[in-house]
C-alpha cells in the first residue's frame, strides 16, 4: 500500500472497527497525521495561537478531533490483524507499559490466511 493509499483508506474507513489493517496502512497512516500535527504545531505557533486550550490550539484542537475515530478505527483493525481482540487499546492507559506492548502488536506481523477477524488485509506495495 503506497502513502497516499493508506491515508485515503483510513479516512474511507472512517468508523470501522472490524476487520484487519495492514503493517503498512496503519504506519504510513500514522507517518501521515504526524506530520500534519507537527504542522500545525508550527504554524499556530508562528500565528500566535498555541496554548489556547490547555496547551493547544484552535487547530490542533479541530485536527485532533477529526481524526479521532479514523486512528481509533485503524488501531483496532491493525490489532485484529496482529490476532488480538480491538480491546488490547486500553492498555494504553497504562503508563510506558501499555505503549509498549501496542507498539509491539502494531509492529508484528499479522497472521497469515484468515483468523477469526476475517481475511488478511490486501497490502499493496
Amino acid at each position: 500500500m503506497t502513502f497516499s493509499q493508506a491515508i485515503s483508506s483510513g479516512f474511507k474507513n472512517y468508523a470501522v472497527f472490524s476487520g484487519r489493517a495492514a503493517r503498512p496502512d496503519f504506519w504510513y497512516f500514522y507517518l501521515f497525521t504526524a506530520i500534519v500535527g507537527i504542522g500545525i504545531g508550527v504554524v499556530e505557533g508562528v500565528i500566535g495561537t498555541a496554548g489556547v486550550f490547555g496547551g493547544f490550539g484552535v487547530i490542533t484542537l479541530i485536527w485532533s478531533l477529526a481524526i479521532f475515530l479514523p486512528t481509533l478505527g485503524l488501531m483496532v483493525r491493525r490489532l485484529h490483524d496482529a490476532d488480538h481482540s480491538g480491546w488490547w487499546f486500553l492498555i494504553a492507559f497504562l503508563p510506558l507499559i501499555g505503549a509498549i506492548v501496542l507498539i509491539v502488536f502494531w509492529a508484528t506481523a499479522g497472521t497469515q490466511g484468515d483468523n477469526k477477524y476475517g481475511a488478511p488485509a490486501v497490502a499493496v506495495a
